[in-house]
């Protein structure tokens, strides 16, 4: 999607109208124009001077975008972009104006409501009191000759906006008053006194420049208000250093030069200092610190950085030097993708701005027309011309479609801002609409729910043995193994402090356990069917262990020295702290919460208790889950929450795709919504700075039409009959001025939402009941063009990965989903497939091939 700059917009109409221009050029796909941004999204085969042709002819104008290919340029651009110069050229012509009309309203009114003395040669003049108010009033329909200039242009080209309304308001006040005071000049010359009089109460100089002044002060508030919605990318860009410090040459020879920002190229080696802002994404090769990430994560803890540790640019180091290598640069770095994800969402719109942009498009040619039409009533009621005008007047200047073109741009902006700071980057406004209509959460197990890294759960040792030796057994034979299982242990038994003794003659016995010699003794680990072959008596509570802890979803261990057995140690793949406080804040938000894993039933239902979830369906392969997620899609609006790269068919599958965990990989194709921290309490965060954002439009939506609904009656005089209620022209201006400002400030309330404050959560009715997958519907997306396989020696989870790798590099098998449990591997195909082929690659990855059961 290309971006341009548009200028020349003053309202939703305008918003409307270039949008219609540019959507009629062939070969546009689609087009989303934002009023708040002044900025404009365009996809299609189509090139940029048609484009900007076409805004052209619609009376506005348009450029595009800078490209940031230059380091500097991505920078540069967004800062231009979010510079507020709108609000310093209104407070010019607003204190120009003011100085103006506050002489004006003394000499119009200031006599005549209280009396105030006027100067003796204006003193019973009557046309010099008029020909006094026409040039001041002149003067600042020149000073904010902006809305005539935009107004009538529009009228030109057929596309009327407000500029429009507000230079017909005033104009036509203008143009009555003027033709009063000729008519008044005639009467001095006849000396008509009772003509005289009545045609001074028919001067309406000071509501035109009035209406002028207020439209001007309304503009300004909520240009200001305007600035302050993007106050979250400006606070991200302030972090960005604008220096780096290059480090060259090596030892004594080595030096340091410090460089602006957009001199740095990918490969070169900076230097950070305790405190300094990283200026660059990179990775460390040499010290280790803290680095404090909350600027892009909004995770206040800072996070450990070694030797290999990746770095972002804004991030601060808080504690040791490092010296690091660039790797990603100028438009390439983590926060220019979070500040482009930012604007480019702002340039989207969402589902519930539609109605709003019908409105807009027909709403200021229906005002002129209501004008129109109230003139002409009046006048037939026979009302004087002066009553009639002002009637008229009135009904333009308090109209505003501007309320409504804001009412959800500004929402989606703060909130777009907000989630950035917290982590959360909505990639377009349509996403973030949908997150708050979540009914339910499909979850991921390993990576979502989980760590997806195995633990050690249990250490169980026998009654006569104890703990530490069976530690020290255990530590002794995993410490020589790469398995993950190991690797668990091994963390376990460092973390504990335990003794590492020395082995001889360390073997791996494929797929089913360890064997070595410790001193004179020899020490085995592994499951019960390899102990067993080792002679190795296992004492029935023992066994009754190994069930429980199985049905637990662990994978126990046996350990045993000289034929004895010392214990079990389990391990998981551990849920992670705060999947169960994610889970129970989404249930109590009225969300229904769904499990799916490849994982067995034993396993993923253990999982399941844990984490709290609603449903779970276990033993689905890739294919089946974006299956499954068609299915729950039947029952209501589904968010998909994955590591978006295997779950990349299910999210794209999903109303709404969140990729959790991203770091700073942010440009996930696949997901809608990317959450840059592995917590699940982000997904919680999300909808409900979703649900704020939507709740924040309705009310925005509700003023907007309210305000006209009410307003545009008001002036036009609908309830002088019944209640004698009239509205002077000036005050139907102050009330336009103000409608804007009102819009945005209320938008700018989100400011204040705590995105992870469960507090406040409501619960949605959610006609989402029971379990929505049927167990034959689990069946058909687990098990179609499926079949079974027995393969022995497979110990736990990643046992089941590497069978799985190993059976999925064949052609024709498009997934593999094993069971170690079962001693067991669903196998789906896409065309028949040779069972010496799958045999091959079994054994060959280590394990026992035992034929095809299903």
């Amino acid at each position: 999607m290309e971006q341009y700059n548009v200028t020349g917009m003053s309202c939703a109409a305008c918003q409307v109208r270039v949008e219609k221009a540019v959507s009629a050029v062939p070969g546009v796909k689609s087009c989303a124009v934002s009023l708040l941004t002044n900025s404009m999204g365009v996809e299609g085969d189509v090139s940029s001077s048609e484009i900007i042709k076409a805004v052209e002819n619609a009376g506005y104008g348009a450029s595009l975008k800078k490209n940031a290919g230059s380091e500097k340029a991505s920078r540069v651009n967004y800062e231009e972009e979010l510079v507020d110069r709108e609000t310093p050229k209104m407070k010019k012509r607003l204190i120009a104006s003011v100085v103006l009309l506050l002489p004006l309203l003394y000499f119009s009114m200031g006599h005549m409501l209280w009396n105030w003395k006027l100067p003796p040669y204006f003193d019973g003049n009557h046309v010099a009191m008029g020909l006094y108010q026409l040039l001041l009033t002149a003067l600042i329909m020149v000073i904010n000759q902006k809305f005539f200039i935009s107004g009538f242009k529009s009228l030109l080209h057929k596309s009327p906006n407000m500029d429009s309304l507000v230079a017909l308001g005033s104009g036509a006040a203008f143009v009555y008053s003027v033709v009063a005071l000729f008519e008044m000049s005639g009467a001095v010359v006849a000396g008509n006194e009772d003509k005289i009089k009545y045609l001074m109460n028919h001067f309406y100089f000071e509501s035109a420049a009035t209406i002028l002044t207020l439209i001007t002060v309304g503009k300004m508030l909520e240009a200001k208000s305007k600035g302050k919605t993007t106050d979250a990318l400006k606070s991200l860009m302030k972090m960005a250093p604008k220096t780096a410090v290059i480090v060259e040459g090596e030892g004594e020879a080595r030096t340091e030069k410090t460089v602006p920002i957009e001199q740095v190229k990918k490969g070169d080696r900076f230097a950070v200092r305790p405190g300094e802002s990283i200026p660059v994404d990179g990775i460390v090769i040499e010290g280790e610190s803290a680095v404090n990430e909350a600027a892009l994560t909004g995770e206040s803890v800072p996070v450990e950085k070694t030797a290999g540790s990746t770095v972002s640019a804004a991030t601060i180091n808080t504690s040791g030097y490092l010296l690091c290598e660039a790797t990603r640069v100028g438009e390439d770095t983590t926060l220019s993708g979070i500040i482009r994800l930012v604007s480019d969402a702002a340039a989207t719109k969402a589902p519930i701005a539609k109605i709003a942009d019908k409105v807009s498009g027909v709403f200021v040619p229906v005002v002129i027309l209501i004008s129109l039409v109230t003139f002409v009533a009046w006048l037939l009621a026979g009302e004087s011309v002066a009553y009639a005008v002002a009637r008229a007047v009135s009904v333009l200047v308090i109209s505003c479609p501007c309320a409504l073109g804001l009412a959800t741009p500004v929402a989606i902006m703060v909130g777009s801002g907000m989630g950035a700071k917290s982590g959360i980057l909505f990639k377009t406004a349509a996403a973030q609409e949908m997150a708050g209509k979540t009914q339910i959460v499909a979850l991921d197990k390993t990576g979502t729910v989980t760590t997806g890294i195995m633990k050690v759960t249990d250490v169980i040792a026998c009654d006569d043995v104890a703990e530490g030796d069976l530690l020290e057994a255990a530590y002794a034979l995993e410490a020589k193994s790469e398995h993950p299982i190991s690797k668990a242990i091994v963390d376990y038994a460092e973390e504990k402090q335990v003794k590492l003794l020395e082995t001889r003659g360390f073997e791996i016995k494929a797929g089913n356990g360890l064997c070595a010699n410790l001193g004179t003794s020899a020490v085995f680990g592994g499951n019960e069917s390899y102990l067993s072959k080792e002679a190795v008596a296992i004492p029935q509570a023992q066994k009754a262990e190994l069930e429980r802890l199985a049905s637990q979803g662990k994978t126990p261990v046996l350990f045993a020295r000289d034929k004895k057995l010392l214990g079990i140690i389990a391990v998981a793949d551990t849920i992670k702290e705060d999947s169960a406080l994610a889970i129970r804040e989404l249930k109590n938000m009225g969300i229904h919460t769904v499990l799916l894993t490849g994982d067995n039933e034993i396993t993923a239902r253990a999982i399941a208790a844990q984490a709290g979830v609603d449903e779970v369906v276990a033993g689905v392969l890739p294919d089946g889950k974006e299956a499954i997620i068609r299915t729950l899609m039947e029952s209501g609006k589904v968010t998909m929450v994955g590591d978006g790269i295997n779950d990349a068919p299910s999210l794209t599958r999903a109303d709404l795709g969140i990729a959790i965990g991203a770091g700073t990989d942010i440009a996930i194709d696949a997901a809608d919504v990317v959450l840059m921290k592995g917590s699940l309490l982000d997904v919680s965060g999300a909808i409900r700075l979703s649900r704020a954002v939507i709740k924040n439009i309705h009310e925005n939506l509700f003023w907007a039409f309210i305000y006209n609904v009410i307003g545009i009656p008001l002036a036009a005089g609908c309830y002088v009959a019944a209640f004698g209620w009239t509205l002077n022209p000036i005050f139907g201006a102050a009330a336009m001025g103000l409608s804007s400002f009102c819009v945005v400030s209320n938008a700018l309330r989100l400011n204040f939402l705590k995105t992870h404050d469960s507090r406040h959560d409501k619960k949605v009715k959610n006609p989402v009941t029971g379990n929505l997958i049927s167990k034959a519907g689990q069946e058909k997306a687990c098990k179609e063009n499926s079949m079974k396989i027995s393969v022995k020696g497979m110990m736990c989870g990643h046992c089941e990965m590497h069978v799985k790798k190993a059976l999925e590099a064949i052609e024709g098998i498009t997934s593999a989903t094993a069971s170690h449990e079962n001693a067991e591997v669903t196998i789906e195909t896409s065309k028949p497939v040779d069972e010496s082929a799958i045999k091959a690659a079994v054994e060959k990855a280590g394990y026992e091939y035992a034929g095809i059961t299903a």
